[in-house]
């Protein structure tokens, strides 16, 4: 017996604004705004909902993430858990200028000099890291 990890839940305190963001970042899609106090967003739905079940139960899949509005801020604090995204189709650096421009910022969780990852934070705070690049030509097996 398993599981599949379907979504994450991330508090925010304007979840349209983040859900936009990452949307940018990912090429996601709105599945559900509920008046802004929690959105859901995810891949592009190419299935119907049955043969989307179906690809979920035989393997993994790319996550949903929910936005869900709560009164506080992010504590100053290194997240426990964050996203490793990898740019498909551009190198690091082209990647890491489009995510400033959709308003990620750099951060210092005391990562150091020299790694081969950036540290960013979305608009809210979170932490994630940009990664190697996937695209063809950046990264061979």
């Amino acid at each position: 017996m398993t599981s599949r990890f379907e979504w994450v839940t991330i508090d925010s305190v304007e979840p349209r604004r983040l859900a936009d963001f990452w949307c940018g970042v990912l090429g996601y899609v709105v599945y559900e705004d509920k008046n802004g106090d929690a959105v859901e967003i995810g891949p592009d739905p190419e299935e119907p909902d049955e043969q989307r079940l179906a690809a979920l139960r035989s393997g993994p899949a790319a996550p949903n993430i929910s936005f869900v509005r709560v009164p506080e801020t992010k504590t100053i604090a290194k997240n426990r858990l964050h996203f490793e995204i990898c740019p498909i189709d551009s190198d690091q650096q082209t990647e890491l200028e489009r995510l400033l421009a959709l308003g990620a910022a750099k951060t210092d969780v005391g990562q150091g000099d020299g790694r081969s990852w950036v540290v960013l934070a979305d608009p809210e705070g979170n932490e994630f890291c940009l990664a190697r690049s996937l695209a063809p030509g950046e990264f061979d097996l």
